[in-house]
């Protein structure tokens, strides 16, 4: 698989799934992954985290449904001392258990940027995203504590050291695909869920990418290409 870089073209009609959703993530388009029928069973929606701007957080909000996250690569995470969150919380709900779906989890730090004022409007959380885009292109750089402040309102994730081949979540997904696109190592995340409150099943998921010409691929789809 070849990378590309940010200014190919993207040609939506054109090629497979996960060469389509290269071109997308290259050019700082969304992407829906659907990670796993025997895992979480959920799709996500998926942006370059320096791409984000407040209109697609309020697509996040309203079309997606979930957690707005960023995922970062674990090189970055660790050149920003971030913790894993079940590592980090010193009361007994923090017990680093398995997951339901038999995984675990990479939630670490939740941040706002200091610019920001309560951190939760689309425009303070795409500042606070858009800076973590930035920070990960060069976390050499940045201090992360001039920077950001926890609590905040954007939550963070760290990606597996080994990657896909250690883990297979969205976040593993997404930054793969980023990497494979020459985009920073930082992605949103956000499941999106069904008018019941449920998870968006894929056909569902397919529909919305087909109503908004974006693109949907299959995380077995990336794992192929990836591994």
């Amino acid at each position: 698989m070849t990378s590309r870089t940010s200014d190919h073209a993207v040609d939506h009609g054109s090629a497979e799934p996960v060469e389509r959703a290269i071109d997308a993530m290259a050019a700082g388009e969304p992407v829906l992954i659907h990670d796993a029928a025997d895992r979480e069973g959920e799709t996500d929606l998926v942006y370059p985290a320096d791409a984000v701007t407040p209109d697609a957080v309020a697509r996040l909000r309203n079309d997606a449904g979930g957690l707005i996250c960023v995922a970062l690569s674990d090189p970055v995470a660790r050149a920003f001392d971030l913790p894993f969150a079940r590592e980090a919380i010193d009361h007994p709900a923090a017990d680093g258990g398995k997951l339901s779906y038999g995984d675990r989890s990479s939630f670490s730090l939740t941040v706002n940027h200091r610019d920001t004022y309560t951190g939760i409007t689309d425009d303070d959380r795409s500042k606070t995203i858009t800076a973590l885009g930035r920070a990960a292109a060069a976390p050499e750089t940045f201090d992360f504590a001039d920077e950001f402040r926890a609590p905040g309102h954007v939550h963070l994730l760290r990606g597996a050291a080994e990657g896909v081949d250690d883990r297979r979540g969205h976040t593993e997904l997404a930054l793969a695909l980023a990497d494979t696109a020459d985009r920073p190592p930082a992605v949103v995340v956000c499941e999106m869920l069904d008018d019941s409150g449920g998870a968006l099943s894929p056909a569902g998921a397919q529909a919305y990418a087909e109503r908004h010409g974006l693109v949907y691929v299959e995380g077995r789809d990336l794992l192929d290409a990836f591994r």
